[in-house]
């Protein structure tokens, strides 16, 4: 069988890495991104590049989506030049994004009106997953729609897990997002501790890494952040959304996210200091500082 063609939309620090792996696995792809200069090193290696998300998608049989936030998202996909005014009936839109239920809901209906299927995909890994194709999707949607385009997400990843119907994917990649979020903040004040004391910085720093607050995420973001080097890997800016987009998420379900709240105010302090270009672990900066 022949494989689908397949429209990616966004290709910044994440999705760049994921339509190489599409490549890689001999998809035919055309890209397209808000800003050229991303385009250029595909079209340099022959990949066709759309003028609009609506000429990617008039061909395509698979539509993904990889952008920053419900704004950035809803600009590709709807309006006269949106990917929505260029689909075939039938055609699969999946949105990777990491962005509110309540935005999952409105594209699945503008799907659903065009005879389409809408899959929420947002993923869990970092720029180094996404490009070696070892990337975790959290699925929303219909288990007979997921089964059409596993093979597009088993280039991309490591796992794909369906948890339930539209939008259960959006949510559980927020609740992910937060519980990262507030222990990259609570990591900056302990780090920030170690450096004020007269311990010894590594040895310290072991007992944390090695010991019961030792998760992955915590041994990498603290070896940036003894490093200092803060080339984007998750950037900051993302994490602030994810936490604000949280806190409006449990607001919904009554649910007052405390803990998000006070990383969220730690990470607008580091917005609010330059920061939010580079990777999430200089939010620590904001303390060094004072």
């Amino acid at each position: 069988m022949s494989k689908p063609r397949i429209a990616f939309l966004g290709l910044g620090i994440m999705g760049s890495g994921m339509a190489r792996r599409l490549l890689a696995n001999e998809f035919p792809v055309t890209v397209f991104n808000r800003s050229p200069e991303k385009s250029k090193p595909f079209a340099k290696d022959g990949v066709p590049v759309a003028k609009s998300p609506r000429d990617a998608a008039s061909q395509a049989d698979v539509v993904i989506s990889m952008l920053a936030d419900d704004n950035a998202a809803r600009t590709l996909w709807q309006g006269g030049s949106g990917a929505f005014a260029g689909v075939k009936p039938g055609t699969i839109c999946i949105e990777c994004s990491t962005v509110t239920v309540s935005f999952i809901r409105e594209i699945a209906a503008i799907a659903k009106e065009k005879k389409c299927e809408l899959l929420d995909c947002p993923v869990t890994g970092s720029k180094m997953h996404a490009a070696a194709g070892e990337l975790n999707f959290l699925v929303g949607g219909e288990p007979a729609v997921l089964e059409k385009v596993r093979p597009v997400l088993a280039a991309m990843s490591k796992t794909i897990t369906l948890l339930g119907p539209s939008g259960s994917g959006a949510l559980v990649k927020l609740i992910n997002n937060f519980v990262c979020g507030v222990q990259v903040a609570a990591l900056a004040e302990g780090l920030a501790m170690i450096e004020r004391s007269k311990l010894d910085h590594q040895k310290a720093l072991e007992i944390l890494t090695n010991g019961a607050p030792g998760s992955p995420l915590v041994k990498m973001v603290s070896a940036r952040m003894m490093a200092r080097d803060y080339t984007p890997n998750f950037l900051l800016k993302l994490m602030t959304k994810d936490l604000r987009y949280a806190l409006e998420e449990g607001k919904k379900s009554s649910l007052d996210l405390e803990t998000a709240a006070v990383a969220l105010k730690k990470f607008q302090s580091a917005i609010d200091a330059n920061l939010g270009d580079k990777d999430m672990a200089a939010i620590i900066e904001t303390l060094r500082g004072r």
